[in-house]
């Protein structure tokens, strides 16, 4: 089916109607992480974000170049033009070399993703390995006249691209002037005609280990320059999609759109897709805070803060759980995460994995007396409107309603109704949302299997008419979340 699917344009500041420039062809850019630690719930959030979007667009056909890079050089302390590497940073303090820590921490975030259910892109370029292709842009835009060279290092000159194309600022809505009057005054700033410029390549001081001979001077390149490079290389000088987190709107994104103007007189894409942040317990989520909590202390529920002592997670939480706390809040949303709103989350996917699997057990009836169809008109109208998996998630539970009022006899499903819902499940919890069920072969016969067990014993204590017993075992399940049914058919359960 034909879908016309709407997409929020950061640029535009409004919903715009998705039109590929080369359809079927559609080209991806999303910022990927830089590998000195181990990822955590902020990396999670664009992860599964454009996951989701990747899948969707293959899903209407489209066939997508998916380019997520991996900053392994170039992104400094501060986010600006001065201070040490983080790679380089984390190499000296441990006594490694630097692509010895950056691959190390890639590995883990690989392997974090996976436990995500977060496809591979495409194409996963280095930083580090396109040194060649950021000096030929940063040569391209000393040639436009854009930048100069200042002791070795050269910056983009934002005062005279300003003059020329009155655009700098058009992604974030900032003005320079009160940029300069909110921004602190770094050191180091001396080489720099305008505080405002930011630097394409940096004369390596003497002490910094990662270095490349270049037209101006040993050294790296700029945080920014690699993004446009590497995206230009991939997917050409105009792609569809740039996608990353709301934090690189300013000024990662800005400056992109700067470099890429200067040096072909366009703009890199067409989109602009932004994530919101995540915050813990409504508190911005960063180390300083002792609030930062790394995916793999969720999966092994401990973290302690760094201050207190005090124990911030109040249990294990799997990567499911963490891929549909994420998928419940809309991506332009702020979410907030709390040991409640994980637990939460849990009970919610595992009530929906739940319906799924009891549709096997459901026998058909020759008559129906509900409108199936409808989940899939309304999932597509969600997923059509910038992505809203929040709504595909409410028709679900929806249709985890029907399904278990036709468990318990209240609702009548025909043969095409239990397969079209199991369909629906297929293309819209597991394909497109991605979610994969915790426990599958003989994990879930085991439970199923201890389930019955349990339901079997508190079936002989009712014969025996030991109420005491009975009510004890379903009152002790209900305290676990399961929810044991009474019928005429004989007894039920389900994840509340």
């Amino acid at each position: 089916m034909e879908q016309q699917l709407l997409i929020y344009n950061t640029l535009s500041r409004q919903k715009e109607l998705f039109v590929p420039q080369h359809a079927p062809n559609v080209g991806m850019y999303v910022c990927g992480p830089t590998v000195y630690g181990d990822a955590h719930l902020g990396h999670a959030r664009p992860a599964i974000t454009f996951d989701v979007v990747f899948r969707y667009l293959q899903h209407l056909g489209y066939k997508v170049r998916y380019v997520r890079n991996i900053t392994d050089v170039g992104h400094l302390e501060h986010d600006a033009d001065e201070g040490e590497d983080k790679i380089a940073k984390k190499a000296r303090l441990e006594q490694l070399e630097p692509m010895e820590v950056a691959q190390y921490y890639t590995n883990r975030y690989h392997d974090a993703m996976a436990r995500l259910g977060v496809l591979p892109p495409s194409i996963e370029p280095h930083a580090s390995g396109h040194i060649m292709e950021q000096i030929a842009l940063v040569q391209r835009i000393l040639d436009a006249g854009y930048a100069y060279v200042s002791e070795g290092s050269v910056y983009f000159d934002v005062r005279k691209y300003q003059a020329d194309t009155h655009s700098y600022g058009c992604l974030s809505g900032r003005v320079i002037d009160e940029m300069l009057s909110t921004t602190r005054q770094l050191d180091g700033q001396q080489e720099k005609h305008d505080p405002a410029d930011f630097a394409l390549w940096k004369k390596a001081a003497p002490e910094h280990i990662m270095r490349w001979p270049s037209p101006w001077s040993e050294g790296f390149p700029g945080w920014h320059t690699e993004c446009t490079a590497m995206g230009t290389k991939y997917l050409g000088e105009t792609f569809d999609i740039h996608g990353g987190g709301m934090d690189l709107i300013f000024p990662h994104h800005e400056s992109e759109i700067a470099q890429q103007c200067a040096a072909t007189g366009h703009d890199p894409c067409r989109y602009w897709m932004h994530n919101n942040m995540i915050t813990i317990n409504g508190q911005k989520m960063g180390k300083s805070l002792g609030n930062f909590i790394t995916l793999d202390e969720f999966f092994a529920g401990s973290h302690r803060h760094p201050d207190t002592g005090e124990e911030m997670l109040s249990q294990p939480y799997s990567p499911m759980t963490i891929r549909f706390f994420i998928l419940q809040a809309h991506y332009r949303s702020t979410v907030d995460f709390s040991n409640a709103a994980l637990q939460a989350a849990e009970k919610g996917a595992a009530k929906l994995l739940q319906a799924y699997r009891t549709l096997d057990t459901l026998a058909p009836a020759t008559t129906t007396s509900a409108n199936v169809a409808r989940y899939r008109t309304l999932c597509y109208d969600a997923m059509n409107d910038d992505f809203n998996t929040p709504i595909v998630i409410s028709h679900l539970f929806d249709a985890a309603h029907l399904i278990n009022a036709a468990a318990a006899h209240k609702a009548q499903l025909t043969a095409t109704d239990l397969s079209e819902l199991r369909s629906l499940f297929d293309l819209f919890l597991f394909s497109i949302l991605g979610m994969q069920p915790e426990q599958s072969g003989a994990g879930a016969q085991l439970v199923d299997g201890l389930m019955q067990i349990v339901l079997d014993l508190r079936a002989v204590s009712k014969a025996n008419k030991d109420w005491s017993t009975s009510d004890n075992i379903r009152d002790s399940l209900n305290a676990l979340g399961i929810a044991v049914k009474d019928g005429k058919d004989g007894t039920t359960w389900e994840l509340r």
